[in-house]
């Protein structure tokens, strides 16, 4: 490793595991990669020297046209439900697992290139990226990293001198990905599909290690994994997050949020919103989350039964037994999240529906979900000059005043004064979100060759609940001409 090369130690764990866990194939180069963005703070987390990553060796790595000493670059198998449908071989079809660096807070990550080129997983995929995904992901991925929600994060940006052909010919790209790890429900699956007991074995011993210390055997680690997607979901729904593509495949078994293609935020509070091209029956719908992540999760249990008892009736019991954990678990994680945002710190008679009374308003009149949790977080603790902001977001004025007089009348049993209940509100309901419109502009700019407003949402986003952001052109909802109706996957 020459002097000016990453120095954090690598140890890459996953390419340990037998053979049948993954390819090992090295990217395919790109003709002229240019770096377009670099995230600074997570290289220094990762203990990567800014200075090499901007380097033409560096630059190299992140595109996968060098392979250095410390990679084994590998692509990864499973398998997923997509749609509801199996599909028993799935895999890493785009992307390449380089390196895992175990940074400077001690936790252990993936380096992974998306856009890297073809696989054994690719079917008939050209394995490559065009840039519009990878800029999504990247804005919105790191939006959920400042948003306080898990996620995977993303290194680097860059394009790659190259074109790809989808509907159209567009440029090409590369998404340098970070996560805990990239184990999925699809994982587990795609050795159950086989039958193959011992990898199941082997695979449940390496995510708790990786993963889940205070884990024991399967059953705790089935546990683990439903506790921590309940808090994920919840967190989802909290800011208005719709994942759009919830197949097991891309259901992360590190509780983060994975692969960013059809996804978006609520704008005007829809609960049966979605923004996927390919869902049709509403699948993947907002309030639809919550009910198909139990439904993965039951998948996921599935996988396990060869492990979780010595008869099929006690394996069963097992099974459903933490299958059953994930209603409360959410229903806990989603009310203590709501109760947060509209400012009530302790638990009181009647809170349940006095939320549901503000989300049911906020559906009648398609108030926007962002802009009506952050209005509520100015509010006096008795009527003021505030309160027109918040009218100003519904139709329905008369039913919103009704509301907001059983709201104060409700923080009137709070122990928190009014600044602190100000204070706590604004640090839980951002000012602004990646809005789907902005999202697809800096797109659009991008494919012209012009990165500026790219650069300026992700600086703005890295501090969403900043009170300097309120009227900003970051917080101002869509005009009906930049509705985007649609979100695509990209593959």
């Amino acid at each position: 490793m020459q002097a000016n090369a990453p120095a954090p130690p690598f140890d890459n764990s996953y390419a340990r595991l037998p053979e049948r866990f993954f390819a090992r194939l090295p990217p395919e180069p790109v003709r002229a990669p240019e770096l377009v963005r670099l995230n600074t703070d997570l290289a220094a987390l990762l203990g990567l020297d800014e200075a090499w990553l901007r380097s033409p060796e560096g630059v190299a790595t992140l595109a996968g046209n060098h392979v250095p000493d410390w990679a084994e670059p590998i692509a990864q198998a499973y398998a997923g439900h997509q749609f509801g449908s199996f599909v028993p071989q799935l895999g890493d079809g785009r992307a390449i697992l380089l390196a895992e660096s175990c940074g400077r807070d001690g936790v252990r990550r993936d380096i992974q290139l998306k856009g890297s080129g073809r696989t054994p997983f690719s079917r008939m995929g050209d394995g490559r990226a065009w840039l519009g995904p990878v800029l999504r992901e990247y804005v919105v991925s790191e939006a959920m990293h400042a948003l306080a929600v898990p996620t995977t994060r993303s290194l680097a940006v860059l394009t790659t001198g190259e074109r790809v052909l989808r509907e159209s010919v567009l440029p090409g790209g590369i998404l340098v990905r970070v996560a805990q790890s990239h184990v999925r429900v699809g994982t587990f699956q795609y050795f159950a599909a086989r039958q193959d007991t011992e990898a199941l074995a082997t695979l449940v011993d390496y995510v708790i290690a990786r993963h889940y210390p205070d884990a024991t055997g399967a059953r705790g680690l089935l546990d683990a994994v439903v506790a921590a997607q309940a808090d994920l979901v919840a967190r989802w729904m909290a800011v208005g997050f719709i994942h759009g593509v919830m197949n097991t495949d891309n259901t992360s078994i590190a509780g983060e949020t994975i692969d960013f293609g059809p996804c978006a935020f609520l704008d005007g509070f829809d609960p049966a919103k979605v923004f996927s091209s390919i869902d049709h029956g509403g699948r993947y719908a907002y309030a639809n989350q919550p009910r198909i992540a139990g439904w993965n999760l039951a998948r996921f249990a599935e996988t396990l039964l060869p492990l979780l008892g010595e008869s099929e009736d006690e394996a069963v019991a097992a099974a459903q037994a933490g299958i059953d954990a994930f209603p409360p678990a959410f229903d806990a994680a989603y009310q203590g999240r709501m109760f947060d945002k509209i400012g009530l710190s302790r638990r009181e008679e009647g809170d349940a529906d006095l939320l549901s009374e503000l989300l049911t308003l906020m559906a009648d009149d398609a108030a926007d979900f962002t802009l009506v949790f952050r209005a509520l977080s100015s509010l006096g603790n008795a009527p003021g000059d505030a309160d027109g902001t918040m009218r100003a977001l519904f139709a329905s004025t008369e039913r919103l005043e009704a509301w907001l007089a059983r709201w104060r009348a409700r923080l009137a049993l709070e122990e928190r004064d009014e600044a602190a209940r100000k204070a706590a509100m604004k640090a839980t309901n951002p000012a602004i979100i990646p809005r789907n419109h902005l999202v697809e502009a800096v797109i659009q700019s991008a494919v012209m060759g012009e990165f500026g407003p790219f650069h300026a949402l992700v600086d703005a986003l890295a501090e969403p609940f900043a009170d300097r952001h309120e009227g900003s052109p970051f917080a101002v909802p869509p005009r009906p001409e930049q509705v985007v109706m649609q979100t695509f996957c990209g593959t």
